[in-house]
């Protein structure tokens, strides 16, 4: 798949990471800094499968964020979250329930369905929260916009600014409601320099989240089984 790059990444920046006055309200659901890719599992999912293996919950997000492959400069649980994320992304892009949502799109949407299906698994889990966690989503998003928030400087280094913990908490907690999917997705596509495809292919996100939920379970089961323990 080729891309618009640099747009790409301005957008990832923009609403990651926000603007000096303030956190940036929308979703970053698009392709990963570091490499170009189809379906990236993006804030909550990444999220949850960090907590899962007890890595960086903000190494999971800056590896949205941080572009190349040298590490050195950040502390060794960041930097294992960010190759772990970079990991899962490329596993998710071969998953084959990914793989068959992606065919349904036409040739002309394919190139952004990566994007559509990402905002509409996020909001899976979030309607699903309750099968994988004990942890109420509130509580969760909670702590996760702390850890975004406790680790400013990293996202600072990483080309970005600050986000605040309510905004990116009340950012996680949107994803459960189909509104706040449109409201990323017109975010988003205000971003880049072609927005119509985007909008195009998302136009009916909500006919797919039936098999989304159902793929689910698997999709995560088997992205939390991926060996990672060498990327330390």
């Amino acid at each position: 798949m080729t891309r618009d790059t640099a747009s790409t990444h301005d957008g990832i920046r923009g609403c990651i990471l926000g603007t000096a006055s303030r956190p940036a309200p929308c979703h970053a659901a698009v392709p990963s800094l570091h490499h170009s890719r189809q379906t990236p599992v993006n804030f909550l999912a990444h999220l949850w499968l960090a907590e899962r293996r007890g890595a960086s919950l903000a190494g999971s997000i800056l590896g949205d964020v941080i572009r190349g492959g040298d590490l050195s400069a950040y502390p060794a649980p960041i930097a294992i979250a960010v190759r772990q994320h970079r990991r899962i992304d490329a596993a998710t892009d071969r998953h084959p329930a990914v793989v068959h949502l992606r065919g349904g799109y036409p040739d002309g949407q394919r190139r952004y369905a990566g994007i559509v299906l990402d905002l509409a698994y996020d909001h899976a889990l979030a309607l699903d929260w309750g099968r994988y966690s004990d942890e109420p989503l509130p509580a969760f998003c909670t702590r996760a916009g702390a850890a975004i928030a406790g680790a400013a400087p990293w996202f600072e280094q990483a080309g970005g600014r600050r986000s605040s913990a309510r905004g990116f908490s009340d950012l996680l907690l949107s994803y459960a409601q189909a509104e706040g999917i449109d409201r990323a997705v017109l975010r988003t596509a205000s971003r880049l320099r072609r927005p119509e495809p985007l909008l195009d292919a998302a136009r009916d996100w909500r006919q797919q989240l039936p098999a989304l939920r159902r793929s689910l379970p698997a999709l995560l089961d088997d992205l939390g089984a991926i060996e990672l323990e060498d990327i330390a």
